[in-house]
């Protein structure tokens, strides 16, 4: 059986691409198919054979992924995949729109259906990350949006299947594209994950600093509680600029920390703090995974991976007032970090290698 994964893009190492590693353990000789490649000092790509999209070959547009969003249809469409009998896309924007022939069968992993063009439209819009393209994207955006919409939804035909990361998002690709799918979870590295039942007198929030991340919430609750908190990212940009230049001396800020020091952090803090609205996210498991509880907005993913009072608690609105209400409801409660990390467990890579093959070999006889 010949097997092609196809990806959105592969430039830096996030959720997408662990998943995409999984499926390189699971078919060692698949071919790799994507816009753009960015990744080859990643050991997991050595002697991949990796097929490339026109954009590659562009400067400037190659290296941001926003920007080239007109032209990445036209790239995958471009892709000859007939001889392929199983192709696999790894999903978020547009891979699900390759073109496969009758009898191959495509499954589209999906991470959510694209955000930028449904779900997080007016969001997108807003805080527009093209830099010093900014006004042109936001005068071009509203006014090819909707042709992309509609190729987006006719393209979302072409998978056989879906499987969705998430109830969300399974509710998601119903509502934008009509489909049904199966959700299976992505996994953590449980045994990298420390249990620590003691715990320092700290809070702790690690992601990107963009918008919908919501560190201005973090900051602005914390100046005002005065309590500790350590804020991590790998985006030293002008909001995290902005944010650390306001932020109090009890607001602690790191850049680019190494992966054991994260591990380090999620061990100790008192709780993870889990302020956006996310599809999925695997951070606040991971969280978990070392006995730490969450305190979490309660809006979509949040309200799937829990057990409310046990592993997490949460607050109603994304407001300061709401978000210091439900770290004084935390600190008057006890949490049994035994019991948390036991709830991560289902997270585990076995389960969720097994589910997908599982499914793909269910697919594959009908």
């Amino acid at each position: 059986m010949k097997v092609a994964i196809v990806c959105d893009w592969i430039k830096d190492f996030g959720w997408a691409e662990i998943v995409l590693a999984d499926l390189l353990e699971m078919f060692p000789k698949a071919d790799i198919f994507t816009s753009v490649f960015f990744q080859e000092n990643n050991p997991i790509f050595k002697w991949r054979k990796i097929t490339t999209s026109f954009i590659q070959k562009i400067p400037f547009l190659n290296k941001s992924h926003k920007l080239a969003l007109t032209l990445r249809p036209l790239a995958f469409e471009s892709f000859d995949l007939s001889e392929y009998d199983l192709v696999i896309s790894s999903s978020s924007a547009e891979s699900k729109w390759v073109i496969t022939k009758p009898e191959t069968l495509h499954i589209c992993y999906c991470h959510t259906p694209t955000r930028y063009f449904w779900s997080h439209y007016h969001e997108y819009i807003n805080m527009m990350e093209f830099g010093i393209l900014n006004p042109i994207g936001k005068w071009l955006m509203p006014k090819i949006v909707h042709r992309l919409r509609q190729w987006d939804f006719v393209a979302s035909k072409r998978p056989d299947y879906f499987i969705a990361n998430s109830e969300n998002t399974a509710k998601r690709i119903k509502k934008y594209y009509r489909r049904e799918s199966k959700v299976i979870y992505p996994w953590i590295d449980l045994k990298s994950f420390k249990l620590n039942t003691k715990k320092d007198d700290y809070y702790l929030y690690v992601w990107r600093c963009i918008p919908y991340k919501k560190f201005d919430l973090i900051v602005d609750a914390f100046n005002e509680n005065g309590k500790k908190i350590v804020l991590v990212t790998n985006t030293p940009n002008k909001l995290y600029k902005t944010l650390k230049a306001k932020s109090k001396s009890n607001i602690k800020w790191f850049i680019n920390l190494p992966r054991p020091n994260i591990i380090n952090l999620y061990s100790n803090a008192l709780a993870f703090l889990f302020p956006p609205e996310e599809d999925f996210w695997l951070v606040p498991i991971e969280a978990q995974a070392s006995g730490t509880p969450v305190i979490a907005y309660k809006k979509w993913w949040a309200l799937e991976t829990v057990i409310d009072w046990v592993t997490w608690i949460f607050f109603e609105e994304q407001t300061v007032e709401s978000l210091n209400k439900a770290i004084e409801k935390f600190e008057s409660m006890e949490f049994d970090p035994k019991e948390i990390k036991k709830h991560s467990e289902k997270f585990s890579k076995q389960i969720f290698k097994q589910e997908l093959m599982e499914f793909i070999e269910e697919k594959m006889k009908i």
